[in-house]
């Protein structure tokens, strides 16, 4: 009787866990996230659990520079929750890989997460922003 509990123990452990592999695996958006002279592509994410990388959400795709003759750098902006914006700078002329994860440090893990792509058209002229791209763990 001891082993039957045991292996029926030993299955439900398995099954969760499989389930819990599901629930935290990739994502892939279906369009670029794209302003004029830039564009983040293939873009994928995954929540991570709550015991790892703080429950963060993470996020990996090519950050490109459509407009190699503008002289303008572009970035990515990555905020979770209503948090301030998060910077991660590309490269003129390129197209560079990014793989990071931002996360709520006041909560046991992120529930909702933006981001968008920018063009830094320097000092004197505003940015141009794509819109925002929203994201909610379900």
């Amino acid at each position: 009787m001891r082993k039957l509990a045991a292996a029926a123990v030993a299955v439900g452990l398995f099954v969760g866990g499989m389930g819990v592999a599901v629930a935290d695996s990739w994502h892939s958006l279906t369009k670029a996230v794209t302003t004029e002279g830039a564009q983040f592509e293939k873009v994928q994410y995954r929540w991570e659990p709550a015991g790892e990388q703080r429950g963060a959400f993470h996020f990996k795709g090519f950050l490109r520079d459509l407009n190699e003759n503008d002289g303008h750098n572009v970035y990515l902006e990555v905020r979770p929750h209503a948090y301030g914006w998060q910077r991660f700078k590309g490269v003129q002329k390129r197209t560079v890989p990014i793989d990071k994860t931002v996360h709520d440090g006041a909560t046991r893990y992120t529930n909702t997460a933006e981001m968008r792509v920018c063009r830094d058209r320097g000092a004197l002229r505003p940015n141009n922003c794509s819109p925002v791209q929203s994201f909610k763990r379900r």
